[in-house]
């Protein structure tokens, strides 16, 4: 799990984009978006299918939301030299290429959130759709 940051409005205006990506398939499987409390992690955690909820063994950065969120034993916070987040990482920058108004320094940043989260939307659900399946 991991949050990044974009513009809505203005860019006085910050939006965080939380998302969750399976380690092995590189699938997204949760995603809210908010400011960076800990309701928004709670939005993540509830968006993320009861199988991952109930199984699946969480790695973030030592933002204290998680901590205050997920269960403890299914979550570590990890630091990068780990290597534990670099997907996630590796996502962001993904996000950040493909997705113009997720840029820093941009003037096309979306004028209402109800537009900011379908293009989010719909770009997970492109990027979901065009993994290739991975052989173990």
């Amino acid at each position: 799990m991991d949050e990044m940051w974009s513009f809505v409005g203005s860019k006085k205006q910050k939006v965080w984009i939380w998302l969750a990506q399976d380690e092995d398939t590189r699938e997204i499987v949760g995603c809210a978006m908010g400011d960076r409390s800990a309701e928004t992690a709670q939005e993540l955690w509830d968006s993320l299918p009861p199988v991952y909820r109930q199984c699946a063994f969480i790695h973030s950065d030592f933002w204290d939301a998680y901590a205050k969120v997920l269960p403890s034993k299914r979550y570590k916070a990890v630091g990068k030299e780990t290597g534990k987040t670099c997907y996630i990482e590796r996502l962001n920058n993904t996000f950040r290429q493909r997705i113009s108004r997720l840029v820093r320094k941009t003037l096309s940043f979306s004028k209402k959130i109800e537009h900011h989260k379908a293009a989010i939307w719909n770009f997970i659900h492109h990027y979901n759709a065009t993994l290739r399946p991975r052989l173990s």
